[in-house]
């Protein structure tokens, strides 16, 4: 159960992370336009890949 919320939980944070990439894309070009780079890439790999452990987990424990 606490296991299912987990994944829950990170699934969501995922397409919050996700849905900031893309909202955060004019602010990224812009920024990008005066030679700034920001890290939403880095987030939203870093949320991906929480969510891949998670989603690995529940496969191992059932298998």
């Amino acid at each position: 159960m606490l296991n299912a919320m987990r994944r829950g939980v990170t699934f969501v944070l995922y397409q919050l992370t996700l849905m900031l990439g893309i909202l955060m894309m004019p602010v990224a070009l812009f920024a990008r336009r005066l030679g700034v780079s920001l890290p939403v890439g880095r987030l939203v790999e870093a949320a991906g890949t929480a969510y891949e452990r998670a989603k690995s987990r529940k496969h191992a424990r059932v298998n």
